[in-house]
C-alpha cells in the first residue's frame, strides 16, 4: 500500500513540476516578444503603427503593420522564439541550434513576377598557433552567390544587387514571391541592436523591396 502511494505522490509532484515549467516560461516568451515588438514599433517609428497582436501558440507571436500605401501593403511581423514552455520540444531545438528570429511579410505593389529565395551564410575560422607564424597571403573577396538556377533571368539582376548594397546585410532570409506575402525578410533576434533608432531596419527593408520594383522597370 505504501509504494503506489509514492508513486501516485510522485506522478502528482513531476506534474505539479510541468505545470509550474509551462507557465513560467510561456510568460518569459510573452514578455521577450512584448520586448521586440515595442523595438519593432521604436523601429518603424511614425512610419507603421502596430494595430493587432495575437499569439500562435505559446511561441509565436503575430503582429500587423500599419504603412502608408507608398510603403507596405497587409504587413505583419512573426516572432518565433524557442519552444520554452515544452521541456521535450526544447531540448531538441537546443540539439539543432535553432534561433529565435524576427521575420516581416508585405505585399508589394506592383507584385513581384518572380520567385526567389536568399539564404545568408557566413563561416569563420582561426589559424593555430603553429599555421598563424608562416608567411601567408591573405585576400579579402566580396560576397559570393551560390544559385541554384540553371539560367539567370535579367531581371534578378537588380534584386541582387539591392540586397548586396543593403545596409543590412544580417537578414539570414529573403523572399520574393508573386503570391502573397510577396515580400519576407527574417533576422535572428540575437543580432538586433538594442536601440531601434540606430538599426535602420525599415529602411533596409524599403531598399530591398526596392529591388522588385528596379527588377520590373528593368525589364
Amino acid at each position: 500500500m505504501v509504494m503506489p502511494r509514492l508513486i501516485v505522490i510522485d506522478a502528482i509532484g513531476a506534474l505539479l513540476v510541468l505545470i509550474a515549467w509551462y507557465v513560467w516560461f510561456v510568460r518569459y516568451n510573452h514578455r521577450r516578444a512584448l520586448r521586440v515588438l515595442h523595438w519593432v514599433q521604436a523601429a518603424c517609428a511614425e512610419k507603421g503603427r502596430i494595430t493587432r497582436v495575437c499569439w500562435a501558440g505559446p511561441s509565436r507571436m503575430l503582429a500587423e503593420v500599419r504603412f502608408p500605401p507608398h510603403i507596405f501593403d497587409q504587413a505583419r511581423v512573426v516572432i518565433r522564439l524557442l519552444p520554452r514552455p515544452l521541456p521535450l520540444n526544447w531540448a531538441v531545438s537546443w540539439w539543432r541550434k535553432q534561433k529565435e528570429t524576427l521575420e516581416f511579410e508585405a505585399d508589394l505593389i506592383p507584385a513581384p513576377r518572380f520567385r526567389l529565395e536568399v539564404h545568408n551564410h557566413r563561416w569563420m575560422g582561426h589559424n593555430s598557433r603553429s599555421a598563424a607564424t608562416q608567411n601567408w597571403t591573405i585576400s579579402r573577396p566580396g560576397p559570393i552567390v551560390l544559385t541554384s538556377k540553371a539560367k539567370w533571368d535579367r531581371e534578378l539582376s537588380p534584386v541582387i544587387s539591392a540586397l548586396m548594397a543593403s545596409r543590412d546585410r544580417n537578414f539570414v532570409r529573403v523572399q520574393f514571391s508573386p503570391e502573397s506575402p510577396h515580400f519576407s525578410a527574417t533576422l535572428e533576434l540575437d543580432s538586433l541592436p538594442k536601440e531601434a533608432s540606430e538599426a535602420g531596419w525599415l529602411d533596409a527593408l524599403r531598399e530591398l523591396a526596392a529591388g522588385s520594383s528596379a527588377s520590373r522597370n528593368s525589364y
